[in-house]
């Protein structure tokens, strides 16, 4: 069973790490894939502390558009600062998350458009997937990916919570969905569709800790122990065992996140 998105490195788990990992562990999670934002100096430290505890960890490095304002008056500086920040964290071996959120709009929408366009090229120069972070922003993002990512570029929209049909659509482009938690709650029947539709092989399950804990957890310090509750619900959807779809998303992990050098490092 892997974690295919969680934040470990995160300040909240700075005083409980031991035990997070430990419980995950516990719980039959063999990995996860931690993702740093590549503008969180504090955040990149901590990271050592997981690769330390937790070896099978895999690392995605990338610009968050909230943190996408950053680079304002310096935006020929993104693909430099993402290629450093990849090669300063052993583990590496993908760019994210990246994408746009049109929800929040921490940062001007034509500046994360950009922010997002330079890292597809930089994980396309390194042979890396992408991971999506995609908010009240699919059209864009869509076509974005499009234009840049195209053909070449694989990754998965995490934390998935569009319908059966814009999975399809993911799936058309070349990509993964992975969901959260939130395809456990009562109202997410939707996302349940989108998950029994799904193919096999560009299926993921997440916590995107600590986060959108699943149900029975929901509105607690969600972590990766708990990515089975997700797991046990989508095989539930799917008609498969929990053992089935266990072993199948850990095997598309492994397909999909390689470990080792990034190509032109």
């Amino acid at each position: 069973m892997i974690d295919s998105h969680c934040h470990l490195a995160d300040e909240v788990f700075e005083a409980t790490l031991d035990a997070v990992v430990d419980r995950a562990r516990e719980a039959g999670v063999e990995g996860a894939l931690c993702i740093l934002d590549a503008t969180n100096d504090a955040e990149a430290a901590r990271s050592a502390r997981v690769a330390s505890l937790w070896p099978e960890v895999r690392f995605a490095v990338g610009v968050h558009p909230h943190q996408a304002g950053v680079f304002i008056e310096r935006l020929d500086h993104v693909e430099s600062h993402v290629r450093a920040a990849v090669a300063a964290r052993s583990g590496t071996c993908a760019i994210g998350e990246i994408g746009l959120d049109y929800h929040y709009d921490l940062a001007p929408r034509e500046v994360q458009r950009e922010v997002f366009r330079r890292q597809i090229r930089v994980a396309s120069e390194l042979d890396h997937p992408i991971v999506i972070h995609t908010r009240e922003a699919d059209d864009d993002t869509f076509a974005i990916l499009t234009e840049e990512g195209t053909p070449g570029v694989t990754g998965v929209f995490h934390c998935f919570t569009g319908d059966a049909a814009m999975a399809r659509r993911v799936v058309d482009l070349g990509f993964h969905v992975s969901f959260s938690g939130i395809v456990t709650f009562r109202s997410a029947d939707s996302i349940r569709e989108a998950a029994a539709a799904v193919p096999e092989d560009r299926l993921l399950v997440e916590t995107d800790a600590p986060y959108l804990a699943p149900v029975p957890h929901r509105g607690k310090q969600n972590e990766p122990a708990w990515v089975t509750q997700v797991a046990d619900v989508v095989a539930e959807v799917r008609g498969v065992t929990p053992a089935e779809l266990r072993a199948r998303t850990t095997a598309v992990y492994h397909a999909l996140f390689r470990p080792g050098p990034a190509k032109g490092l």
